[in-house]
């Protein structure tokens, strides 16, 4: 079984995403602000463990995201950051049969290509795990080839994204910026952002 062309990144994006919870210190205060305005750490981490791991593999097996799981507060648990991980390991392995990619994935009446829904996650994989990344104190690991594929995904929902919300205006870079920084400046988050 040969999986999908796009499952590898998706698989690097959940890596970096474990590895930024990793880092999360243990005892920090969550109430501090981040990139994202309208969540304080707390908020902003229950969110993207929610979306990017449970999600995730929900997405995958197509099946709704229990309300249980939608109310949760995973910082609650001492130890969400290795639980995280181990989600995010379930969710990878959910997408590694080619069907899954196969088809759409149903978002409450509105159907969606089940590959521009994986697209989308990987994302938020990334995004979301630089807003927690800066907000405590961490960093996330994109290499060039994930962060080109970042700036195309953002590329193709920036204007869905500023519709609802999801993303600010894009920020002004210099010329010589990373593939990464523009990717982050594409959909609205300043890379020059400190805590």
């Amino acid at each position: 079984m040969n999986a999908h062309p796009m499952h590898p990144f998706l698989a690097r994006a959940a890596s970096a995403a474990a590895g930024v919870a990793a880092a999360v210190p243990a005892g920090r205060p969550l109430d501090a602000p981040t990139p994202c305005t309208e969540f304080d750490t707390r908020a902003l981490i229950n969110h993207w463990v929610l979306y990017t791991s449970h999600g995730l593999e929900h997405r995958a097996r197509r099946t709704e995201l229990p309300e249980e799981l939608v109310s949760r507060d995973f910082t609650a648990d001492a130890d969400w950051r290795s639980a995280y991980a181990a989600r995010l390991e379930r969710a990878v392995a959910a997408w590694a049969d080619p069907a899954v990619w196969e088809g759409d994935v149903d978002l409450g009446g509105a159907p969606v290509p089940a590959v521009g829904i994986a697209r989308m996650l990987l994302l938020e994989l990334l995004l979301h795990g630089w807003d927690v990344a800066l907000a405590t104190g961490g960093r996330i690991e994109v290499d060039e080839e994930l962060a080109l594929l970042a700036g195309e995904i953002v590329a193709e929902n920036a204007e869905l994204y500023r519709q609802y919300a999801g993303f600010a205006e894009s920020v002004a870079l210099p010329e010589d910026a990373s593939a990464w920084d523009r990717a982050l400046a594409a959909s609205g988050r300043d890379p020059r952002w400190k805590a």
